[in-house]
């Protein structure tokens, strides 16, 4: 029987797509770029909401579009946009989307149905745009590891909070403390 890591190693997207590392990405931009800390990943149970992005190298910004544009999120420079969805699918009733495919990355949220140390299984729970390049369709199952989550959702904090030993709850604050500027 193989494992969740071993499944995810051997996980492929269509057109060079690969899910981005939070972790990286917050260490290339940690002033604009957040992510959970580790204490906050490590409470991950299954059914939590996970946001992670899917993005590839292989397309850039849209046909008559500047090299470079504003990522509405942070306000920094990015190569090319990046859509997104405030919340799953399965929490917020969506309007019909019909949004053009055109490469972009996207972020998106999954359900968590498998967790084993750092690799999750999760139930994709957004209409994605890009589905067409990618492959990957509201309520398939994908892999990813505890660096490729970007964000836990919001519903979960008291889950989490409860169930932190005091040292992780110290963690945590400090954590938290550290995000004030000085």
């Amino acid at each position: 029987m193989s494992s969740l890591a071993d499944d995810f190693t051997s996980q492929q997207f269509t057109n060079g797509y690969e899910l981005v590392n939070g972790v990286q990405m917050n260490a290339e931009n940690p002033k604009f770029f957040h992510i959970p800390p580790d204490v906050l990943k490590h409470q991950i149970q299954e059914g939590f909401f996970l946001e992670v992005r899917i993005d590839s190298p292989r397309f850039s910004v849209h046909e008559g579009a500047d090299a470079m544009c504003t990522c509405p999120v942070c306000n920094g420079e990015a190569t090319k946009p990046v859509l997104g969805h405030d919340h799953p699918a399965s929490l917020v009733l969506l309007p019909p989307q019909n949004i053009p495919s055109r490469g972009w990355g996207e972020d998106f949220w999954i359900q968590v149905v498998d967790i084993d140390d750092t690799t999750i299984k999760g139930r994709v729970d957004n209409p994605l745009a890009e589905t067409r390049l990618h492959g990957i369709e509201q309520n398939s199952e994908l892999l990813c590891t505890l660096d490729h989550v970007l964000a836990i959702h919001p519903s979960h904090r008291l889950d989490m909070v409860s169930s932190m030993t005091p040292e992780q709850v110290k963690e945590l604050t400090e954590w938290l403390a550290s995000l004030q500027p000085e």
